[in-house]
């Protein structure tokens, strides 16, 4: 035999005494005899059709299902629609303005019945009914239903608003049913609406012919398409019958003996069944192969054991003699063959030398990027080189030093100074290296070490034996020598450059134990050099741009908190991780010992977030100075902030302005006096009370859209709170997080606050500790202020008469209170600041008419009346009688100003004890006319 296995072929030679019988090889020829040719290609014709038959029924499932479905979803989008459709009718007349007022009118079924008419037809629903809180109906599509009692709306009554298909009198109905409540949120009525349930169906049953002819379009499309598959099915197979497939085998059996592969062929029980020319040649297998075990044919523990467990293999290089065979293994049974296995063999022994060449480079390109991804993961110059050396050591070099400038380490421009460079990171492979440490200062003097010629040509240079670099030995003969005698050898340096500006050195080296670097080293060091200093060049502009944001913000933070009586305060501000954002805090002095807390937050982060909020401080402050209550003030800051933000519209595109507009503020004015607190706020979270036992309230303020929203009124909340205990104002920062939502962190800051005996500094302490991890995402402004109340001996009150004659008794009343005060060397001023304001009251005010002294730091008098005209500081002309009232009081007074209360003003004046005031006496003679 010449050792080729064939496939059996079928006998092609027709039965004796038919047609062509005197040819043996006519059954054979290239064309198939026409019966045979028939009778195949009816078997096909017959496998077509029921193919085709089989598809048209599965076909018709799918539609019919797709039908189905398509019917259960409109019927459920017709009902929800129905809903939606009924609660924005019946919340919309509930809610309506004057709707609850009408309820509790006499005539209300009639005044309302018009009116629900007009909104059924402007809604679109078949009824709107309005109920009153018993469920009585005053007004219905139906006048003969007026009176009635409505069923199922008990949960209403109870205040819920809910949806349902109801079922019962007057009509089955999906219809919605709203509680209407007064201002104090007790339910006076009720409004239902809704669609009746046939008008549901019947919207439906608009939609049935539409779906139905869809589906049966479907169907035809699918049944000409299957039709289409068969008949091409039909026609690709020609009609070929068993002679015609036995004349392709054969072909196949010539192929597969032809080509350079092995191909081995195993049934179930591990026999050959075939094996090629090919493989006979690579397995060196014996003359009678066929139907022999694996086991007996000599291939090798190993070849043998992967064929013997039938499992699948891909490209595994086995050794097989002295050739080297990658295999290839597929069981044939999933492929609709009998049970067995197919394996094939390639020669791979002249590929040895360029695998373990592309294993090299497969290494390389490994390990560069594992360091782009290693590399650079922080904003930190000095962490950055540390992730260099960590990458470098032990897979490149043995140790790895990095030098950089210092102005580099310090986040600003490289200088052309690069022949000083410091130590910044340094990782070795073994201990008691010679190599100086991290934080030495490194010199390159000699004109012609390695070191020096990389900075020079701006590319790397390797020196392969150490020993023989003279002039790297010279710089330093004796760390030279000790780095020779420890074993280093071998040397690559790579200048750290980017964007054409040298910012350091980077020195690979190699000692003993390790192959010396060669030239296929060098570009895998000036490649990761390369990644490593836009990593170092980005951190170094990111911490150059966060130091300046941080020290702006700062900066248009309060430098320190001003002195004043009413409150012991204490405050934090902790920028972001990512940057500094626009969280910031105030404390603001105000007339009358009264003290303004602001907080606020504005949108975004970075240096133009911290701009915006110094802007938005700044109005603040301006604000506060016209002694604004508090939801005054944001009144005015929310214009400000729409106007700002419209003029900013206008502006380029380029613009990266961060908008006013979202920003947050909450402002709080507490007075000593009386511990009153006024507090309002936009957006903002409301602050949390603690009240000298520990108790932890979150009081619940009118809440106001964020600032240049427009459109909403600010209102303002009003508490009195004991002296000693705490306000806890702070952005959203300190609750939010990825790992918590706001209800946590409002529960955690509440438990950390809640010990009565802390300091607002032990206070702000704790919630840094508790709250925020060492690095937040967010920045956190935080304010925490603790309350005091003015003696009620440091306050004195007088309502005096509306009477001018009454001034002399007020003034003699208020120097023995000075006198008690042992304030005797104010008296003279006081007086005449008083006899000035209160004379001015009488005469151009209206009643009722109070003076108040208040005795602090500093001495206050304050004068009010019923009238909102304010007085203003004028040059009296030598003729005017008058005018020169406010000039005195300007002169004794430190400071004086005009606040408008409810009703009327507060003209008061500060005087301070240490020192009496001293009037300018030429511009009193000169006001005097003297």
């Amino acid at each position: 035999m010449s050792g080729r296995t064939r496939w059996p072929r079928a006998s092609a030679a027709p039965p004796p005494g038919t047609r062509g019988s005197s040819d043996p090889s006519r059954g054979r020829g290239p064309w198939p005899s026409r019966g045979r040719r028939l009778s195949s290609s009816l078997s096909v014709r017959t496998l077509a059709a029921q193919v085709f038959l089989l598809q048209a029924l599965i076909m018709l499932l799918l539609v019919t299902v797709a039908a189905a479905a398509l019917v259960v979803q409109g019927r459920y989008d017709a009902q929800h629609n129905a809903e939606d459709r009924s609660l924005a009718a019946a919340e919309s007349f509930a809610h309506a303005p004057g709707t609850a007022l009408v309820l509790r009118a006499p005539d209300a079924a009639a005044r309302l019945q018009p009116a629900a008419e007009q909104a059924r037809k402007g809604s679109g629903v078949d009824f709107v009914t309005v109920l009153d809180r018993h469920g009585v109906r005053l007004t219905d599509p139906d006048p003969a239903l007026i009176g009635t009692r409505a069923q199922g709306v008990g949960r209403a009554i109870a205040g819920e608003t809910f949806t349902e298909t109801f079922h019962g009198r007057p009509t089955d109905a999906v219809r919605a049913v709203v509680p209407v409540t007064d201002a104090s949120r007790r339910v006076v009525g009720m409004v239902t609406a809704g669609i009746e349930y046939a008008n549901v169906s019947e919207v439906l049953n608009q939609q049935m012919p539409k779906l139905l002819g869809a589906a049966a379009g479907a169907l035809l499309l699918a049944t000409g398409g299957a039709a289409l598959v068969s008949r091409r099915l039909l026609r690709q197979t020609h009609g070929l019958g068993p002679a015609e497939m036995t004349r392709m085998y054969e072909h196949h059996d010539a192929v597969l003996h032809a080509v350079r592969e092995g191909v081995l062929i195993l049934d179930g029980d591990g026999r050959v069944l075939l094996a090629n020319d090919e493989a006979q040649r690579l397995l060196n297998l014996p003359g009678e192969a066929d139907q022999r075990h694996v086991r007996e044919l000599g291939l090798g523990p190993r070849l043998t054991r992967l064929l013997e467990s039938g499992e699948s293999a891909t490209d595994e290089v086995i050794p097989a003699g002295d050739r080297l065979l990658a295999v290839n293994v597929r069981p044939t049974a999933p492929y609709g063959g009998a049970q067995g296995l197919v394996a094939t063999f390639r020669d791979t022994t002249d590929l040895r030398a360029l695998s373990g060449q592309a294993e090299v480079a497969r290494g390389r390109l490994s390990f560069l990027y594992e360091a782009g991804v290693r590399i650079g993961t922080t904003l930190d110059v000095r962490r950055t080189a540390e992730e260099l050396t960590e990458v470098a050591v032990p897979r490149m070099a043995d140790f790895v030093t990095v030098e950089l400038l210092d102005s580099v380490l310090r986040g600003q421009e490289p200088t052309s100074a690069v022949h000083e460079m410091r130590r910044t990171a340094l990782r070795a492979s073994r201990t008691g290296h010679p190599l100086q440490p991290v934080g030495d200062v490194i010199r390159f003097v000699m004109a012609d070490t390695p070191m020096v010629a990389a900075l020079r040509q701006g590319r790397a240079v390797l020196v392969s034996d150490l020993r023989t670099a003279q002039d790297w030995q010279a710089q330093d003969p004796e760390g030279a020598q000790r780095a020779l005698d420890y074993g280093i050898s071998s040397l690559i340096t790579v200048p750290l450059r980017a964007r054409g500006v040298v910012l350091g050195m980077v020195n690979f080296w190699r000692g003993a134990g390790s192959a010396r670097f060669e030239e296929e080293d060098v570009a895998v060091a000036e490649e990761l050099v390369a990644r490593a200093a836009v990593a170092i060049d980005n951190a170094r502009r990111y911490s150059r741009e966060h130091e300046l944001a941080v020290t702006l913000q700062r900066n248009l933070l309060p430098v320190g908190l001003p002195e004043q009586d009413a409150l012991e305060i204490a405050s934090r501000y902790l920028p972001a991780r990512s940057g500094v954002g626009g969280d910031w805090f105030d404390v603001i002095p105000l007339p009358g010992f009264r003290v303004a807390l602001v907080v606020g937050d504005i949108v975004g982060h970075g240096l133009q977030a911290a701009v915006t909020m110094g802007r938005l401080r700044t109005a603040v402050l301006n604000f506060s100075s016209l002694d604004l209550a508090p939801d005054e003030l944001l009144g005015h800051l929310d214009e400000m902030v729409t106007r700002l933000d419209t003029q900013g519209a206008t502006a380029a595109e380029d613009d990266d302005r961060v908008p006013l507009t979202g920003a947050t503020c909450l402002y709080v004015i507490y007075d000593p006096v009386g511990g009153h607190c006024t507090l309002s706020r936009a957006g903002h979270l409301a602050p949390a009370v603690v009240d000298p036992q520990g108790r932890v309230t979150f009081p619940d303020l009118p809440l106001a859209p964020p600032l240049g929203v427009g459109g909403h009124p600010f209102e303002a909340g009003e508490l009195d709170l004991p002296e000693g205990s705490r306000l806890v104002l702070f952005t959203d920062g300190l609750i939010e997080n990825r790992g918590r939502d706001i209800d946590e962190g409002l529960e955690l800051l509440s438990s950390a606050i809640a010990r009565p005996d802390r300091t607002p500094e032990q206070t702000c302490h704790a919630l840094v500790e508790t709250m925020l991890p060492a690095h937040p995402s967010d920045d956190v402004a935080l304010l925490v202020a603790r309350t005091r109340r003015l003696a009620p001996s440091c306050v004195a009150t007088w309502d005096v008469p509306f009477d001018v004659e009454a001034v002399p008794r007020v003034r003699r009343e208020v120097s023995r209170r000075l006198a008690d005060w042992g304030l005797e060397g104010t008296a003279f001023a006081t007086e005449l600041i008083l006899s000035e304001l209160l004379t001015n009251a009488l005469r151009y005010g209206a009643p009722p008419v109070r003076v108040r002294l208040l005795l602090g730091r500093s001495l206050v008098c304050e004068v009010s009346d019923g009238s909102n005209t304010s007085p203003r500081l004028r040059r009296a002309a030598t003729t005017d009688e008058g005018g020169r009232g406010l000039f005195l009081v300007s002169q004794f007074a430190d400071i004086w100003g005009t606040r408008y209360a409810a009703r009327g003003k507060v003209i008061w004046t500060e005087q301070t004890l240490d020192s009496t005031a001293e009037p300018d006496p030429s511009a009193l003679l000169e006001a005097l006319d003297i």
